[in-house]
């Protein structure tokens, strides 16, 4: 370099406005917080400052192992949406943390993004490694639209200003990330108190959607569960997007799901462009630049995937990424008791349903009826029963069945004690006393509800009262014992009619030949009650019934009856 004092003074001038601008520059990225502003300011100084048309910053995806556009100006969508950012021997420098700089890349150029190049205009390019701690965090581009060569002053500034973003890219995250943990401490507070205050799932699942893109500063939020009988993801819940996104199709097979539904989660910068996700078109068209995707978890499993979609490219940070899986496993607990509250509800409304039937069938019954426990205590009765008895239901459930059972003697004697030992049924015939002189008859079943494990669940007493069905069986009795003594009479008397017409015949001879007057009246006398006889067989032989009467005592008679 000629070392003139017109050249030192020309050197001189340039490294003074190389201060000025490295104090602005710094200037302006320290009294910013926010990495997004950092970036954004950063573009659109430097291109002034530094003389060049345009500048991108891009920062490394640890997750995709890729440079994702975290800031660009000067430059068009579809330069920056190009899959490859340079040549393998310049991202080879850059990788290593070493600065290139290089002029007519459009023409030098040996990838398959050339055409982006030659169409932007770009001709020269400067690329800078961002590195913090002497780790690679991204990539500072400046680029012009002319052919220009980069002095090695210019290279050594610039990377002083890409180390200053990488700086103030560190600070920021790691302000933010404080305000953040507060931020987060207290939201975290809330969804809980939020999403316990209620057992109703669809309630839990709006708390959730509604709250969390606010507190992450994203534009929507959705939750999908998993089906128990297809294990399939559901929508249940969404927030912030429209339906004709939410109608896009099944997301079931995207790699990011797989990921998630593994317990890990996911985050996407670049989410229009990441082979991660599906339908790019419908992300583009919803302005979903970015997504995390995280698994709800209860206390054993995963159930489901929330994702939080943000319209602005979003680097999610460590601890973003910490508070949305903590408030997704809450709300995962929280979904789980819904859920169980849910089916104990359905489960109770079954019983009751169940109850109301069986109840309906009990009291149909025409027999007075109780359901008595293992503990010998009543938990259900029939209204025949109820009325029978003079009790109302509250009176009965849940006392034993000795002091509501009305047919109770003793322990020792109580058959209910019986079919709980052996869990087999008993039927006990009792006889008691209807009115003076008349008894009555009841008949108890006692069945038992076996369980699945052998045990008595449950006995089933069944009373009825077969009076009607005793009285009917001892007249029935009665009148086959008489109906046997009928045909033995009837028997009988054909027996007898044989010999007894014979001796008729011989008597009416012998009159015949009878002179004296008194052995004639005393043979017409015989002969007359042989025929007596004879109208008594044969009325006993045309014997079809009989009635009876009272007679003298307890005694009773019989009148034979002809069929007429």
């Amino acid at each position: 370099m000629d070392d003139t004092p017109m050249n030192s003074t020309m050197q001189s001038g340039r490294e003074q406005g190389y201060l000025q601008v490295f104090q602005e520059v710094t200037r302006l990225i320290s009294g910013v917080h926010d990495s997004q502003q950092v970036m954004d300011l950063v573009v659109r100084r430097l291109p002034v400052l530094l003389e060049v048309d345009a500048a991108t910053i891009r920062l490394f995806d640890a997750g995709t192992d890729r440079f994702v556009l975290g800031a660009a100006w000067g430059v068009s969508d579809e330069y920056l949406s190009r899959s490859i950012i340079d040549t393998e021997e310049v991202m080879a420098e850059l990788l290593a943390g070493k600065p290139t700089a290089r002029k007519d890349i459009d023409q030098n150029c040996d990838h398959a993004d050339c055409a982006y190049i030659s169409n932007e205009g770009v001709k020269s390019a400067m690329s800078l490694p961002i590195l913090y701690k002497g780790e690679l965090t991204g990539l500072l581009r400046l680029l012009t639209k002319r052919p220009r060569e980069f002095a090695e002053a210019e290279i050594n500034f610039a990377m002083s200003l890409a180390e200053q973003v990488g700086v103030a890219l560190a600070n920021s995250h790691m302000i933010q990330e404080l305000e953040n943990q507060v931020k987060f401490f207290q939201a975290q507070r809330e969804i809980s108190k939020l999403v316990n205050s209620t057992l109703n799932l669809e309630q839990v699942l709006t708390a959730i959607v509604e709250k969390l893109p606010g507190i992450m500063g994203v534009k929507g939020c959705t939750i999908r569960l998993l089906e128990p009988a297809t294990n399939r993801l559901k929508l249940v819940a969404a927030h912030g997007v429209s339906e004709k996104y939410l109608n896009r199709g099944s997301i079931n097979r995207e790699d990011s799901i797989f990921k998630v539904l593994k317990g890990e989660p996911v985050a996407i910068y670049d989410a229009p462009n990441d082979t991660r996700v599906n339908y790019h078109k419908e992300i583009m068209e919803e302005g979903i630049k970015s997504i995390l995707a995280i698994p709800i978890k209860n206390e054993q499993e995963i159930i489901g995937v929330l994702r939080l979609l943000s319209d602005t490219h979003h680097l999610f940070s460590a601890n973003e990424i910490h508070f949305a899986v903590t408030a997704a496993a809450e709300g995962g607990n929280a979904i789980e008791k819904a859920r169980t509250y849910r089916k104990i509800n359905l489960l109770f409304n079954q019983i009751e349903e169940h109850e109301r039937f069986l109840q309906t069938i009990l009291d149909s019954l025409w027999m007075e009826l109780l359901v008595v426990d293992p503990s010998s205590r009543v938990i259900m009765a029939n209204k025949i029963f109820l009325n029978t008895r003079g009790f109302t239901e509250e009176e009965i459930l849940g006392q034993l069945h000795k002091r509501v059972s009305p047919w109770y003697v003793d322990d020792m004697q109580c058959p209910l004690q019986q079919v709980l030992q052996t869990g087999k049924p008993v039927t006990v015939v009792k006889e008691y006393d209807v009115e003076e002189g008349e008894a009555g008859w009841l008949e108890r079943h006692l069945t038992p509800i076996i369980g699945e494990h052998g045990q008595v669940d449950f006995v089933v007493e069944a009373v009825n009262d077969i009076t009607d069905q005793v009285k009917l069986e001892q007249e029935h009795s009665r009148r086959m014992k008489l109906q046997g003594v009928i045909e033995m009479a009837g028997t009988a008397a054909h027996e007898l009619n044989t010999p007894l017409f014979a001796a008729l015949g011989t008597a009416q001879l012998l009159r015949e030949d009878l002179e004296e007057p008194d052995m004639i009246e005393e043979m017409d006398l015989i002969i007359s009650n042989m025929k007596k006889m004879g109208e008594l067989t044969r009325k006993m032989v045309d014997l079809t019934g009989y009635s009876s009467s009272e007679y003298v005592g307890d005694t009773r008679i019989i009148n034979l009856q002809k069929e007429q």
